[in-house]
Parts: structure tokens; sequence; C-alpha cells
């Protein structure tokens, strides 16, 4: 039988737990402590701390998902204990015991401020998070595409250091090993090796990497097998870490690196293209040209590789707090809608890899190493922007733990005018093998 903490005197905890399992439609999941002390909720649950009333200000301000996250990335909320496990008490209850997010009726809302005022809570609306994104312009366009990207890839090359391992890739390896104490850094590398062999590069074969990131892709390409590699990508950080690469490397022969957006890219006529984790970026409207730009980059009977994150059926995928923190104007959709749009482009999709539990892997090595180094990453960038990463590692990895995020590597060729895709059937035969090896 679950036991719930009852202190003698009835505080603010209290109070604000009545008001908490109305709007919520049912008991709280959580033990709940606030300012003075109180403390009420189950006794073996995750301990959420209200630290003041400006964080229960906030929450009157700003309900819901967003307001949570605000209070959380500030220091006005704090989870003592496992913020995984608070979390995952959170979606377990809002899947078994029916909770919704709260829906107040005026009366409701009469009764909810009333309370506050008594709490010494009401006052004017505390200012958004310093970390949270102020873009301005139409959605999706170029400046503010640049805007979004240059938010959260160019924080600093430093920080990405310390959080990534040496191949820099910040994207879902590929864990070939079941031991747990795998190196992250040969689940990237057997992920790269896993994308140049699905595009069968070859020496002198002309690659275009859209969204290049820290130049894992490109480096590797180049190096590993000789390719010729064009590499893109709209944050300047990114642009000039590749080129540093590409110097200490000596593959200057080898690789362009080009800072711009993906719809300025000009030519056509490579042998593969390649955009990893890259699409989400696009937007829901724009994808069917983001399609397109693929199908006209890349020669007759060549490849296309796109890696890319994707919603469940029925599930919503991003979320507030991601779309404010971390990847502003962000669109995912279930795996059969993309593969539907890049068929309309005129692609041929020849094989889908699910890796979503391999991400799940990922983000906890960079969850280790973010709590392991918590003092480097708070000096180095502050403790807000530190929290907002806490939180977006912990929740990201739960919400592929959990279904309601995935990510899958989506095949491509381009077929000549007669249909032609070019493939042998050695190579049909490897796909095959390969996903049954799976």
């Amino acid at each position: 039988m679950t036991t719930t903490r009852t202190p003698a005197r009835t505080g603010a905890a209290q109070r604000l737990a009545v008001l908490a399992e109305d709007a919520l439609g049912g008991p709280l999941p959580v033990c709940l402590r606030t300012w003075d002390g109180s403390e009420t909720g189950p006794a073996s649950a995750p301990v959420v701390v209200l630290h003041s009333r400006r964080a229960l200000r906030r929450l009157l301000w700003q309900p819901g998902e967003l307001g949570l996250a605000q209070a959380y990335v500030t220091g006005e909320i704090d989870v003592e204990g496992d913020l995984a496990q608070g979390l995952r008490a959170m979606w377990t209850a809002v899947r078994e015991r029916g909770l919704h997010a709260p829906r107040l009726s005026p009366a409701d809302w009469t009764r909810v401020i009333a309370e506050a005022v008594r709490l010494g809570a009401v006052g004017p609306r505390p200012p958004a998070p310093a970390t949270q994104t102020r873009l301005r312009g139409g959605l999706h366009s170029k400046a503010r595409d640049r805007a979004a990207i240059s938010h959260h890839y160019d924080l600093s090359n430093d920080f990405y250091r310390l959080l990534l391992d040496e191949t820099m890739a910040y994207s879902c390896g590929y864990w070939t090993s079941e031991e747990p104490e795998a190196a992250p850094a040969d689940a990237q590398r057997a992920k790269l090796e896993l994308i140049c062999r699905k595009l069968g590069l070859v020496p002198g074969a002309r690659l275009l990497d859209i969204g290049c990131g820290w130049g894992s892709l490109t480096l590797y390409a180049a190096q590993e097998h000789k390719a010729q590699v064009t590499a893109v990508t709209l944050a300047g950080e990114q642009a000039a870490y590749v080129q540093e690469q590409v110097r200490e490397r000596g593959l200057g022969d080898r690789v362009e690196v080009v800072c711009q957006d993906y719809r300025d890219i000009t030519g056509s006529a490579y042998d593969a293209v390649a955009t990893i984790e890259m699409g989400e970026h696009v937007g829901d409207e724009e994808y069917p040209a983001f399609a397109a730009a693929l199908h006209r980059l890349v020669r007759p009977r060549g490849r296309v590789l796109v890696q890319q994150m994707s919603r469940g059926a029925t599930a919503p995928g991003g979320g507030a707090f991601i779309e404010a923190y971390i990847a502003p104007d962000m669109h995912m959709r279930p795996m059969g809608e993309t593969v539907g749009l890049l068929e309309a482009a005129g692609l041929e999709v020849r094989s889908v890899e699910s890796l979503r539990e391999h991400y799940v892997r990922t983000i906890n090595a960079w969850h280790r190493t973010l709590e392991e180094r918590w003092s480097d990453f708070v000096g180095l960038v502050g403790e807000e922007t530190a929290r907002v990463w806490r939180l977006y590692l912990v929740g990201g990895a739960l919400a592929f733990e959990e279904r309601r995020m995935g990510v899958d590597q989506f095949l491509a060729v381009r077929p000549t005018a007669t249909g032609d895709s070019g493939l042998t059937g050695a190579e049909a035969a490897e796909w095959s093998r390969h996903m049954e090896d799976r």
C-alpha cells in the first residue's frame, strides 16, 4: 500500500496539492515540498521542491510544460534525486491514471488565484529565462532558420567538445555491443561506417553532407573512404571547427566546407547525398521542397541517406520545452509520412532502419558526461544553461525509451528516366542481409 506524507500542519504543499489534483484529474504522482517546509504526496515518489513563491507565480502566468521548464532551468523548482525517475513517474501517471494537462474553468481560475493571493504568490509576470529563444521573422525564412540553428549549435565548440566523444558526432550512434562499457566513440564510428556503406562510397565519389555538424561524417568519409566531400552547415562555429579539422588532417584536397542554407546549394550530380538529423529543422510546409532538393542534387542512380527523428503516430514529439530552448521551429512526423514525402519527390526508398533503442544509449552517454563533469559545464556556460541540457537529455532519453520519439535511417536512390536504380543484385542482397542481422 502506498503511504502518504502527512505533516502535523497544513501548509502551502497541501493547499497546492488540492488544486493540482483537481486540475490534473487524479492524485499527484510525486511528492511536493514547498518553500515553507510543508510536504505531501506518496512517500516513495520523487520529491518536487518549489523553492519560492516565484515558482508558483511563474506557473500561474505560464501553466503547463513551458512554465514548469522555465521554473526548473531557473532553479525555482527542483527534483530531489533522479530527475529521470521523476519524469518517468509523471508520464506513467498520465498513461495509467488518465491524468491530463490542466483545463481550468473561469470558476477554477478564481479559486486558484484566491489561493495564490493567500499564499503571497501573486505578482508581475516573471521574465522568461535568458536561455529561452527569441526568434523573429517569418517561419522558416532563411534569417529565422539561421538564428534558430545558431541558438543551439553555436553555444560554443568548447561545450560540445566537453559533452561529445572525440568524433564530435552529435547524432544517434550505432551500438554493436551490448556491453555496458562499450565506448560512445565506437558507436559513432560504427554509425559513420554504416552510412558510408549504405551510400556505396568509393574513392573519388562526390558526397554532399547537408547539415554536417562538426564534420564527423565529412571527415570519416574523406579519410576512410577517400570521398570528395562538400560539407554544408548554417552554424558558423561548426564551419570553423570542420575547417580547422580539415587543415589538421591534411584533407584540404578532399573536403570543401560551406556555411550556407541548404536552399542556396547549387550544382548537382553528386554521387551521394547525406543529411543526418537535419531534416527535423526544415519544417512541415518546406519538407516537400527539401526532398525535391535531395532529388535534384544527386545524380541518376545516386544514393541519398536521411537520418531523421520521428514521432509516434499518436505522440506529440518535441513539445513546448524543446521548441523554446533546444530546437525552435522543429517538426517531426511519423516515419511513414517521411517515406511518402521522399517518394513524392521522385526518390525510390530502398530501406528504412529504426535506431530508436540506439538513441536511448547515445543520450544516456551524453547525460553521464554532463553529470560527471557538472562543475566544468557550469563554469563554461553557467548553471541555467547546464540545467537546460540536463532537462533536455533526461527528457529526450525517456521519450525514445517510451516510443514517443524515434530515429530512422532512410536509404533512397534517384532512378533514371527509365526507372533504373543502378543497384546490382549483390548490393540489394547485402542490404537484405544487413536488415535480417538487425
